[in-house]
């Protein structure tokens, strides 16, 4: 059976820029909302000359929750015009507490919203305020209160750890507090300090330094048994979820599947050819306008890209991957020469393979981007 496309759609504005963020976002340019959502609306025009099948869509951001209630009827509107919502098995949209009302939750829930990712990052207001964050623990609170009591049952929440400044102790007490809201997913990621980034200047200029591997080992450590304890599988190397609560978009993701991508700075994947929009405001606008994809690059992906992506992607699920879905896309000599890696990774217990099916031991995940490199192709 083929599975339907997915979509994801960016929406570039933010109150501020958090220090870690380097997605395409805007501050203080609220006033081109509107029009915004004029040039999506013709770029969703480009792609879809009729309603779809979709599988699952994901509204991302920047900050999608800082659209009014109108605007946000707005942009589900836009949607509805190419999209079967019967056809959904999942509708997220991420939100910050500090931009979310109950009169926006209402909004989400009337059209068919059933997936609420929530960034909280930590639960210390210090750590926050040290992220650029612009709301404090209790608004988060609040926030996930009032989306609990406007009905969004699946609600995912996003934690940031391993950065300067933040304790093992500081990480237990984010798990505790949070486990305690019993939210149905939550999604643990290490910092990484990006280029562009405000983080990024403050490494280079000796502001910041680098997190301690022991710590980072053990606070990881840590997060896969607390949050097993508390009735969360790992289904993927940063991802935790209650049972039938997984992400199913971001699955679709790591499983290499195609989506549309739409949006100032999206990437999408269509048949064999990935795509990635312009990041210029201006130029997007323009190029909708006049009727042409804002594409600033495309390619066809090669049989050794597809086999690195599976590699990156698909090994970060703890499923795993199927030997024979991804060495189909080597030469004789690459595959002799991937196995005898895997052999090595299998004897030091950093992989696993069942069945056909090779997977990250749980030490192996620790270090599971060293693996990454080592495996992939040039």
């Amino acid at each position: 059976m083929k599975m339907n496309k997915a979509i994801y759609i960016h929406i570039p504005f933010c109150a501020k820029k958090c220090y870690y963020c380097d997605f395409t976002s805007y501050v203080g340019r609220d006033e081109e909302i509107n029009s915004y959502l004029d040039s999506l609306e013709k770029e969703m025009d480009l792609y879809m000359d009729k309603k779809e099948d979709i599988y699952s869509i994901f509204i991302g951001g920047g900050t999608p929750s800082l659209l009014s209630p109108d605007q946000l009827d707005r942009l589900f509107g836009i949607i509805e015009k190419k999209v079967n919502l019967e056809s959904l098995c999942e509708y997220t949209i991420e939100s910050n507490p500090g931009t979310l009302t109950r009169d926006k939750l209402r909004t989400m829930k009337k059209h068919g919203v059933n997936r609420l990712s929530m960034g909280l990052q930590a639960v210390q207001d210090k750590h926050l305020k040290f992220m650029g964050r612009i709301h404090d623990m209790d608004q988060f609170v609040e926030s996930f209160e009032f989306a609990r009591q406007e009905g969004l049952e699946n609600i995912n929440v996003d934690l940031i750890f391993a950065f300067e400044g933040q304790t093992l102790e500081d990480w237990k007490e984010s798990l505790e507090k949070v486990v305690a809201m019993n939210p149905d997913h939550i999604s643990a990621y290490s910092l990484i300090i990006e280029e562009g980034t405000t983080f990024y200047r403050m490494y280079q200029d000796g502001r910041l330094n680098d997190f301690d591997e022991d710590t980072y080992i053990s606070m990881y450590r840590y997060t896969v048994e607390k949050l097993k304890d508390s009735g969360y599988h790992q289904y993927e190397i940063s991802n935790y979820a209650k049972e039938g609560c997984e992400c199913k978009h971001n699955i679709l993701y790591w499983d290499c599947l195609n989506y549309y991508g739409f949006g100032l700075g999206a990437s999408g994947f269509i048949g064999d050819v990935r795509y990635t929009n312009t990041k210029n405001m201006k130029d997007y606008m323009e190029d909708l306008d006049n009727k042409k994809k804002p594409i600033e690059f495309k390619e066809v992906i090669a049989s050794k890209d597809r086999f690195n992506e599976k590699i990156i992607l698909g090994l970060r699920k703890n499923e795993g991957i199927l030997l024979d879905t991804v060495t189909k896309y080597l030469t004789d000599k690459e595959e002799n020469d991937f196995m005898v890696k895997v052999k090595n990774y299998i004897d030091k217990g950093l992989l696993l393979v069942d069945n056909g099916r090779l997977r990250l031991g749980q030490e192996g995940r620790e270090v599971s981007n060293s693996i990454f490199v080592d495996l992939m192709v040039d």
